[in-house]
Order: C-alpha cells, then sequence, then structure tokens
C-alpha cells in the first residue's frame, strides 16, 4: 500500500536516511525542513522522484498539510551539541512548539506518530547499561539542558497525546548514530575526528578519552526505527549498538581507517556536563521486534571515511 508519510527534519543526516527508506519502499514522503542544521545536498539525490515532495517550514511555527497522512515522524531539531548550544532557543522551540505542531498534525490525519528522543534523557547516567526504565541523571539548567529537557518535554507531550487522545505514538530513544551524511562540523566525535584526521590536525580527545559511548551505523539504525513503526509499543525504547567503546578507542580506530595521516591523538578539557558512559540496554526492541544491529564498528569507520573522502573539500 501506497502510504503518505511527513518527516520532519527530514534533510538531516537521519531523516534523509528515513526519506530514502520509505520511498525505496514504494511510498510517498513530505520531507520537512527549515535547513537550519539539515542540509539540501542530503536530498538533492530524491527531489526528481515523484513521490517525494519538499515542505520548506520551521515546525515551530503551525503548519497545514493537504490530504491524508499514514506517518508522521518528528526528527526535526538540532542534535549535535556544537547545533544546539549554537541555537538553544531553537532547541527548545522544536522540542516543545515543533513537537506539539506535528503531534497535532499527526492527530488530525490519524496518522501514527515517532518522536525521535535521544539517549541525552538519560543525562550522565548513574545506571549502565541505560534501560527504558531509567529516569536519567540530567541537568536541566546546564548548557545541555536546552537539548536534554527539549526531548524530556517532547516525550512528555507525545504520551499525553496518546493517553488524552488515544493517538498510536512511538517514542525512539537514539543513541549515538554515524554514517554517511553527517556535518563534518557537527560537533560529535566520529566526523570531528574523521575531518581532523583527512586535514592533518591533531585528534582532540576531551578528558582523558576513557569516557566511553556506543555507536550505531545509521543503515542499521533506520532498520530499527522501521521496525519500531510496527511494533505495538508506546512508552520509550532504545534503538542504538550496545558495543560500548572508549572515545580514545574511536579515536585510534579513525586513524587506523585513514591511511596515510599523520594525526596525533591531542588532549583537551571535559566539557561540562559530558555523560562519562553510554550504553542502550537493547533488550525490549530485540523482544519485540528481534532488532539487532548487524554493522560492526570495524566495518562502519571504513565506510564513513570513505563517504567523507569522496565529499570532502
Amino acid at each position: 500500500m501506497n502510504m503518505r508519510v511527513l518527516i520532519t527534519g527530514g534533510a538531516g543526516f537521519i531523516g534523509s536516511h528515513l526519506c530514502e527508506r520509505f520511498l525505496a519502499e514504494g511510498h510517498t514522503v513530505l520531507c520537512l525542513d527549515n535547513f537550519l542544521t539539515g542540509s539540501d545536498a542530503n536530498i538533492a539525490h530524491l527531489k526528481g522522484q515523484p513521490r517525494f515532495q519538499l515542505i520548506l517550514h520551521n515546525i515551530a511555527q503551525p503548519l497545514e498539510v493537504g490530504g491524508s497522512l499514514a506517518y508522521v515522524l518528528h526528527f526535526a531539531s538540532p542534535a549535535s551539541p556544537v547545533d544546539y548550544l549554537k541555537f538553544p532557543i531553537q532547541t527548545l522551540k522544536v522540542g516543545s512548539l515543533g513537537t506539539l505542531n506535528a503531534l497535532g498534525i499527526a492527530k488530525a490525519k490519524r496518522a501514527k506518530f515517532l518522536l525521535a528522543s535521544t539517549s541525552e534523557v538519560y543525562g550522565d547516567p548513574q545506571v549502565h547499561p541505560q534501560p527504558e526504565s531509567y529516569w536519567g541523571h540530567v541537568n536541566p539548567v546546564g548548557p545541555r539542558g536546552v537539548y536534554d529537557e527539549a526531548k524530556r518535554f517532547a516525550e512528555a507531550l507525545t504520551m499525553a497525546y496518546h493517553r488524552e487522545h488515544g493517538l498510536d505514538t512511538r517514542i525512539a530513544r537514539i543513541f549515538n548514530t554515524y554514517g554517511p551524511r553527517m556535518r563534518l562540523n557537527d560537533g560529535r566525535a566520529v566526523p570531528t575526528f574523521i575531518a581532523q584526521a583527512l586535514r592533518g590536525e591533531p585528534l582532540t580527545v576531551f578528558g582523558d578519552g576513557r569516557q566511553t559511548r556506543s555507536f550505531c551505523y545509521i543503515d542499521d539504525l533506520v532498520e530499527g526505527l522501521r521496525r519500531v513503526m510496527d511494533a505495538a509499543v508506546h512508552e520509550p525504547i532504545n534503538v542504538g549498538n550496545p558495543d560500548e567503546r572508549s572515545i580514545l578507542e574511536i579515536a585510534q580506530q579513525v586513524l587506523a581507517s585513514c591511511n596515510g595521516t599523520q594525526s596525533r591523538v591531542e588532549f583537551r578539557p571535559l566539557p561540562e556536563d559530558d555523560p562519562k558512559q553510554r550504553r542502550p540496554d537493547i533488550s525490549k526492541i530485540t523482544r519485540l521486534t528481534g532488532w539487532q544491529p548487524r554493522v560492526s564498528l570495524d566495518e562502519g569507520l571504513p565506510a564513513t571515511v570513505a563517504w567523507f573522502r569522496e565529499h570532502w573539500n
């Protein structure tokens, strides 16, 4: 069946891959973005397709969408520390007003709704790995609070629409994701390390590099999100790769993947409220959908480096 799907933030890193996935399934995609952090280049190859439509709009402002919709996927938001520290008010607005408007569209169209939440709702966790039942350890007034609390509010709002209006909602808590179409300058570990290695600059590791993250390749993430849309679950669900690595180890793997680079690791002071550990408990999504990540870091990193080499200038 040909569905019409609205994806806010559709020109972003994850959003553009979702646009591609739904088009490949034969559906019609309405890609909404205002290009605050998204990129026209991410969707340039989709624009000629008759089932693809770009809507240039800020979802924090009201919007009426004509015709029917089967799905509304809300991915609009700055997502990297560089972006949400640069755009703190816009981040709070898209997490609050943007989520409210996206939910309103889903309610009016009786569409299934997916909120792109984040592992950042767990803050600097005191429980490891992080299950969905953990409420988090977040500093609401710290510099990262604009993103963390925007997503926590968005989750509360989504659950309120489910309980009050019976809206068919999903909440995906997305853990660190990497792959083609990330911005070299978005400030997150993998693209930053790759950009530095390609330029022959020192790889800046904050703190002693022992803080951990768990990186999921974009193809795995999209498959996980697609399965969440079809799962009978309304409460939050983690989507990520439980393969936990230290930031220093990631930097060293990037150096190994960037053949010929003269770069070396350089240590810098740790930013305020930077989480020390991050690893998802994915037992819930595996139990409900059978999903597990398939692409290892040893496979995904070289593929990402190759993409950046091709598109970097």
